[in-house]
């Protein structure tokens, strides 16, 4: 017999040596709140310490997938309550003073202090990625040490559509895929399909959506070294592999020209000219920023890379994009969000540069 918790909007149960986690909203599609990502710490930490559990692994209730990401309609509503209120200023040097505590910024740090105890965890963390993940799913799935996709797996990184950028340690993550496919995936945010999700490094394994049932079950049993190959399958190629056009226009040194080969190519290309088509839907000041925070990742660690996305965060929730895509996807639903600036060539680097100037009583650090 399982010993099972509930605590807020996630499930905690042992399992013969298997720890499960359940996200257990399965109408908002297991969006996380605050409180979900503190209780899946402390249990990861009591399991770390406990020899009956031998490893953990986390699903999503429902049947349409893990989780499709953070509780942004919450961070909307205080945006609209404090962004007004901040003010905000700057320091003699030029950086920017905040004077307003958003709950969200706290909500940004348990989070990704979170995605950094997943990474670093003693005992095999199995995440199943079936169905959706997106967004803080990938942050609470990628990190793990098995990463499990299924047929039904669809998973990306959409946060320029609500002018944010990739975060979670996505910019991580995005920056070490091959070639330019994680610049690709994180600036258009496109749904990529278990073999793609595999040739990017965001997932190691493929086993069929009709056989989790057996594969816990097994893992409560046998260690996941010992269980995990039977089930697993050949994955597809993926559509991405080989796609040349894909590095060939990644690798311009600014979005301006990044599009410019896109339209180029997309006389010849069809995936090229529906990729510009999709850059020009997203906040042009977040592809900006999530071209240079993915890139830059390149040259740093886990948590580098989400001190990064922390101090680009802070900035976000006082930016009119991230109110105004977040309005326009998840509040009224009319898909026609006004960016500020409008377009990628009115963006300019003194704006992106401020995403990237740390605040300093807003700094990320890990203990």
């Amino acid at each position: 017999m399982g010993r099972e918790t509930f605590t807020g909007d996630v499930a905690f149960e042992v399992r013969g040596h298997l720890g499960i986690i359940t996200l257990n909203r399965p109408k908002s599609l297991n969006s996380l709140t605050g409180l979900m990502c503190d209780s899946i710490r402390v249990q990861l930490e009591d399991w770390a310490d406990d020899p009956a559990v031998a490893q953990v692994l986390i699903r999503g209730a429902g049947d349409r997938g893990l989780c499709a990401g953070g509780d942004v309609a919450s961070v909307y509503r205080e945006m609209v309550e404090l962004q007004d209120q901040d003010g905000g200023g700057s320091l003699p040097d030029g950086r920017p003073e905040y004077r307003a505590n958003f709950t969200a910024e706290g909500f940004f740090a348990s989070e990704y202090g979170m995605n950094q105890y997943i990474a670093r965890y003693s005992k095999p963390y199995i995440a199943l990625m079936d169905g959706v993940v997106l967004g803080g799913g990938v942050g609470v799935s990628a990190h793990g040490s098995h990463r499990i996709v299924t047929e039904r797996s669809r998973i990306g990184m959409p946060e320029t559509t609500i002018g944010f950028s990739p975060d979670v340690g996505g910019t991580y993550l995005l920056g070490r895929a091959p070639g330019q496919l994680g610049v690709h995936a994180g600036l258009t945010g496109v749904h990529l399909s278990a073999a793609d999700a595999i040739h990017l490094g965001l997932a190691d394994s493929l086993i069929a959506s009709d056989s989790i049932d057996a594969l816990i079950h097994e893992l409560t049993v046998e260690d996941v070294e010992r269980v995990l190959p039977e089930f697993l399958r050949e994955p597809e190629p993926s559509a991405l592999e080989g796609a040349e056009w894909v590095n060939e226009a990644y690798s311009q040194e600014s979005v301006v020209e990044v599009l410019r080969v896109l339209d180029d190519l997309g006389e010849r290309v069809p995936e090229a000219a529906e990729t510009a088509r999709t850059l020009r839907t997203k906040s042009p000041t977040m592809v900006r920023v999530a071209f240079r925070a993915i890139r830059g990742a390149r040259e740093l660690g886990l948590e580098g890379a989400l001190s990064q996305e922390y101090t680009i965060a802070v900035h976000a929730l006082r930016s009119h994009d991230f109110r105004e895509g977040i309005r326009a996807q998840l509040i009224d639903k009319d898909r026609s969000p006004s960016w500020s600036p409008s377009s990628l060539e009115a963006v300019d680097e003194e704006l992106v540069d401020h995403y990237f100037t740390p605040v300093p009583s807003k700094i990320l650090t890990f203990s």
